[in-house]
């Protein structure tokens, strides 16, 4: 059994930005705090992003605490691009991040510490961050005849890329970004495209200032603290309206469609007949916190999420969510990362002040 007093789970920008600030309060790496990622290599999620998703596409990248993204080429791939960074940034904090480690279940350990199961051994902590983001659960409702369909059924999370889709008829399903940039980049190659959302879509036209932003999180952030899942910031902000979307919607690629009510083994059909023909269905359906590893815990409310405040778990201070709900975002995890660690430090000196 290895004892550290922080174990981070994750390293994303949340887990990176948490692990930072652990090392400038004073944590030593290995000693005071350890980072585990299951992931192959440095780059989060981000280096599982499909090679068309160029950095030059990438909304909203917020360089990681203490070191500036600069000079990136806006051609080459966001996954390398991110890559590359991230893992300068563990070399140059040397934060030692462990990997590839699954986090198989977080427990109640002995003496009031936390026993982490992973599948490089265990580890006792005295402190959580979870920083796993959502890119290990992506979500795709279920339709009546969905087992029926004879083509492809793919997710966001496992998009190849446009040249992928060339002849085919192709159903778009999601109305948040992915959905809408997939479609604009399969439209010259597909022989059809069909765009379906369960809600009509919301573009925002004009720059998303500050003030917008923190209504945003605020919104999402009223959610998580009433112990309902958390909604992603951009289902709150709208689409923004870019040149490219403005060209979409005038030649018709972005015409949506209501939901269709079933699949059909060919395609798709409404409630009032209405068919359209598919070889794939591209689900742009989003993603769910991967939280499952803290089922032991039993932290979740009736609601369904996890009531947080800040970033601490209400039902246990040991617990701190970094990337959840109005923390997904890049800006939003590195304010998390600060937050979470300034948090851990004042329990840990509680605790000491009360042992002795």
């Amino acid at each position: 059994m290895r004892e550290v007093e922080v174990v981070v789970i994750g390293a994303g920008q949340a887990g990176l930005s948490s692990a930072y600030h652990l090392r400038r309060s004073g944590f030593e790496p290995d000693r005071g705090f350890v980072v585990l990622d299951h992931s192959p290599g440095p780059g989060g999620a981000w280096q599982f992003r499909w090679p068309s998703l160029t950095y030059g596409k990438v909304h909203g990248m917020r360089a990681l605490p203490g070191m500036e993204l600069e000079g990136a080429d806006p051609a080459r791939a966001s996954s390398e691009v991110i890559g590359e960074y991230f893992d300068r940034y563990e070399r140059t904090f040397g934060l030692r991040v462990r990997r590839p480690v699954d986090v198989r279940a977080v427990h109640e350990g002995s003496g009031g510490r936390l026993l982490v199961e992973t599948s490089d051994g265990d580890w006792s902590a005295r402190a959580l961050i979870n920083a796993t983001g959502t890119w290990d659960r992506p979500f795709r409702p279920r339709f009546p005849g969905q087992e029926t369909f004879r083509g492809q059924q793919l997710h966001t999370a496992r998009y190849p890329g446009p040249e992928a889709f060339a002849g085919q008829r192709v159903v778009v399903v999601g109305g948040g970004a992915s959905g809408t940039q997939h479609l604009l980049e399969i439209a010259p190659y597909a022989a059809a495209t069909t765009w379906v959302t369960r809600r009509p879509p919301v573009f925002r036209e004009g720059p998303f200032d500050e003030e917008a932003g923190r209504a945003a999180v605020a919104l999402v952030e009223e959610r998580v603290r009433q112990g309902l899942p958390p909604r992603s910031v951009v289902s709150v902000t709208g689409l923004p309206l870019n040149d490219a979307v403005r060209r979409g919607l005038a030649d018709g690629v972005l015409d949506r469609q209501p939901m269709f009510e079933r699949i059909t083994p060919d395609g798709v059909e409404w409630a009032d007949g209405r068919r359209v023909t598919a070889d794939v269905i591209l689900w742009a359906t989003g993603f769910r916190p991967a939280v499952g590893h803290l089922a032991p815990l039993r932290l979740r409310e009736p609601g369904g999420g996890i009531r947080v405040e800040g970033t601490r778990a209400v039902a246990d201070p040991r617990i701190h969510l970094v990337g959840y709900g109005p923390s997904a975002s890049t800006i939003g995890a590195n304010r998390a990362g600060r937050a979470a660690v300034r948090d851990i430090r004042r329990l840990l000196a509680r605790e000491e002040r009360v042992a002795a």
